[in-house]
């Protein structure tokens, strides 16, 4: 039986469990969107998980939404990421880029030039964001022209390609959670009535296409691509035909050859089978709210070929010895999720290991 600890391949990367970091949003970065100082040693810290997927990381100037999150796509943001790169492959794991391009999930206050969001249509989400003022209505954003598209395709590109000259083993689109990719696919956020909107094939075109291009420029084994079907966050509603959508739309992403999908899976198990059976290489499930007890169930199950896990740990930067001897977890602290220095960042404890061989 195939378990979390059957070493795997993802892409050409050999991994020796199924264990992987999601990313996480820490706002640690630098005002210029370069890593934070203490960036490099908090994944560092995390390389027993094998596969570290960052924090989203923004392809362009245009792509930022919230405060001190970084980027990937300047020689400063090059040389930081660099460093995070080093640090981890010292540890023989493998690092992947989110790219992050927030669309209207933006507030003029956290971006550079103060400018105003884009996104598929001039809808708003309805809600706030957090700025370094506080909390803010998000304004509504400008509908992106035919050339903004094409510039923010090549963006994604440009951006996998440092991420590479960074020393990344690869990138992971970020097409989840509400932001640019997923907009184009949600009914209410998309209401074009050109070739990147009507239909739901039209609606995810704009993901195959960041997709190719990304593979086209870093090879299709350094390209994973996450989806979060039916997830109502950034006040996305993806209609009636969301199914339908993501049936296609993983089949049409099959067909690139990328090294993985990764699933922020909310519980529709019908379409977590039906995507299974359409993803024909590496399927990562990250069951939002997850619970320890869980730890394994869907990678013997057959239904993923890795799991994958967010505060758990960010808690527990021994996440993987912890599950192997079955110590107890640190809890997460909430108030130092976002922002801010060491603490809640790289100073949770590890497992001492006794002179008996015994571990506290």
């Amino acid at each position: 039986m195939t378990t979390i600890w059957t070493p795997i391949t993802v892409g050409s990367f050999e991994l020796s469990h199924r264990l992987a970091m999601a990313p996480m949003t820490r706002s640690r970065a630098q005002p210029d969107g370069t890593p934070g100082e203490l960036a490099a040693d908090y994944y560092a810290q995390r390389a027993g998980l094998g596969l570290l997927i960052t924090e989203g990381t923004q392809p362009s100037d245009a792509g930022q939404g919230y405060p001190l999150t970084p980027g990937i796509y300047t020689d400063a943001h090059v040389d930081g990421w660099k460093q995070v790169a080093d640090a981890v492959h010292a540890k023989r794991a493998c690092l992947f880029i989110q790219l992050m391009h927030v669309g209207r999930i933006s507030h003029p206050d956290n971006a550079p030039g103060h400018r105003q969001a884009v996104a598929p249509s001039a809808i708003a989400s309805g809600e706030d964001m957090f700025t370094l003022e506080g909390m803010k209505p998000m304004p509504k954003p400008r509908a992106m022209s035919e050339v903004d598209i094409e510039e923010t395709i090549a963006d994604f590109a440009n951006a996998a390609h440092r991420a590479v000259a960074a020393g990344a083993d690869g990138v992971e689109i970020h097409g989840a959670n509400g932001y640019l990719v997923h907009q184009f696919l949600a009914q209410n956020a998309n209401r074009r009535d050109d070739a990147w909107g009507g239909s739901l094939e039209n609606r995810s075109r704009f993901a195959i296409e960041v997709a190719r291009a990304v593979s086209d420029a870093i090879g299709p084994e350094r390209t994973g691509i996450r989806l979060s079907p039916g997830a109502p966050m950034g006040g996305i509603d993806e209609g009636p035909e969301s199914d339908a959508l993501y049936r296609y739309l993983v089949r049409e992403l099959d067909k690139l050859g990328l090294a993985y999908l990764h699933l922020l899976h909310l519980g529709n198990e019908v379409l977590l089978a039906d995507i299974r059976d359409r993803w024909s290489r590496a399927l990562i499930v990250n069951r939002a709210g997850g619970s320890r007890d869980r730890i394994g169930r869907d990678v013997e199950s057959g239904l993923a070929d890795m799991e994958s896990y967010a505060t758990m740990v960010l808690a527990n930067p021994d996440f993987v010895e912890r599950v192997r001897t079955g110590a107890p977890f640190n809890d997460p602290d909430k108030a130092t999720f976002y922002g801010g220095g060491a603490k809640g960042y790289t100073d949770y404890p590890r497992l001492e290991v006794m002179s008996a061989g015994e571990v506290k």
